[in-house]
């Protein structure tokens, strides 16, 4: 394993950048939860780009649910997987109108039960709107920055989130995510890693600087 600590690589990780605490813009909690699912497979720029019209015209579940399924396609087309992810988000506005009174609700169980919710999105939701650390949102940069800082060996997600939450105290678990997206979009980035440019580079398992292999391939 690494010989950075999990203090040593927060500690930095919070000197180098104070993101935001979603990348995405929203203003209700529904719009996080819906954000959130458009954005697989997707950037947050093409997403807040969508988003800009969509909650324009959609504000509350009842709108999603009345809206004509093509158009709501229509409307998220450029996000990718638009089928899918329209039929979630109806099905989901469905599901808060009948069982959470329209509102979305503030627990990993409850939002997890709701259709296109993993825990990725409910941890983005939970900490975003209702500011609680219930989980840590493993996407594709913290599983990258995990596995070559040498804080996991594991390749699978939720494995991944098990092991960063063990390592990580929780009143951090929220900010870990708009950190590690942060690092990862300017240097440890999938191709072509800037090890050179890198904070870590001392002791990072994974710099090429040293001649170490990439440990997240």
């Amino acid at each position: 394993m690494s010989s950075l600590t999990p203090r040593a690589v927060l500690t930095s990780l919070k000197r180098l950048s104070h993101p935001p605490r979603s990348f995405l813009h929203w203003k209700t909690p529904l719009d996080l939860l819906v954000a959130t699912i458009l954005s697989a497979q997707c950037t947050d720029k093409r997403v807040n780009i969508v988003t800009k019209t969509l909650f324009r015209k959609l504000r509350k579940p009842a709108d999603y649910v009345r809206l004509p399924r093509l158009e709501l396609e229509r409307l998220i087309h450029s996000c990718g997987t638009f089928r899918m992810k329209a039929k979630h988000i109806q099905e989901l506005c469905r599901i808060l109108l009948a069982e959470h009174g329209g509102r979305v609700p503030r627990t990993m169980e409850e939002l997890t039960r709701l259709p296109g919710v993993g825990r990725k999105t409910a941890a983005i939701v939970l900490y975003g709107a209702f500011n609680k650390n219930e989980g840590i949102a493993t996407d594709t940069h913290v599983m990258r920055l995990a596995r070559r800082l040498g804080l996991t060996r594991q390749r699978v997600q939720g494995k991944i989130e098990h092991d960063l939450m063990q390592l990580f105290p929780r009143k951090e678990w929220g900010r870990m995510n708009a950190l590690f997206i942060s690092h990862g979009r300017a240097v440890c980035t999938a191709r072509n890693r800037q090890c050179g440019k890198c904070v870590f580079w001392r002791s990072c398992p994974s710099s090429f600087v040293r001649g170490k292999r990439d440990l997240a391939e």
